[in-house]
Parts: C-alpha cells; structure tokens; sequence
C-alpha cells in the first residue's frame, strides 16, 4: 500500500475534479499505475484502489464508460480519439482497470 499522486491514474485536472465529484469511479489506462490498497488525495478527499484489473478494450461496457465520465461506449470511443489524436480501438488492446472509492472516515 503506497499513497501515490492523484495524477498517476487520473490523467488531468478535469478527470480529477470529475472523480473528486463522484462522476468517476474507474480508469482504464494502458499500464498499470497503481496497486489494490494505494491510496490519493483529490481536494482533501482521500482514495482508495480498491480493484486493478488487466483487461482488453473489448471487454469495456456501457457501465464501463459510465464510471469513466462517458454518457456511454460509443462517446468514450469518441472521447478516447479527441484526446489521445490518432487513437484508433482495437478491441484486442491491453489496458488496466484501476478503479477507486472515496474513504470513509
């Protein structure tokens, strides 16, 4: 268990304020950046990891893109072309799941 940077998982300033609101629960990112336990700090709100998961892009849902900030799967796809430029899915893709939980205290 290790407390980490908030940005190690979420990637920029909005994600971050979207997960320090609750709309963002989960990143997929293409490497692992975190293990089950880390913990970060948004705001004075401390996270915990609570799963990390090795997964493909196919694998994603609606659910998935939902816990991400997306209205959907077909946004996030959208979403994922607009920021990373020449971003193309290929279902067979490898990603990490890092999903995370405000702390109760």
């Amino acid at each position: 268990m290790a407390q980490i940077d908030a940005g190690e998982i979420l990637p920029n300033d909005h994600v971050q304020q979207m997960a320090a609101e609750g709309r963002v629960t989960q990143m997929h990112r293409g490497h692992q950046y975190a293990d089950e336990g880390d913990t970060f700090e948004i705001d004075g709100t401390e996270f915990e990891v609570t799963d990390v998961t090795r997964r493909t892009l196919g694998d994603m849902t609606d659910e998935d893109a939902q816990r991400e900030g997306s209205e959907d799967l077909d946004a996030y796809k959208e979403r994922m072309k607009k920021v990373h430029g020449s971003f193309e899915w290929d279902d067979d893709s490898e990603v990490v799941r890092h999903r995370f939980a405000p702390i109760e205290e």
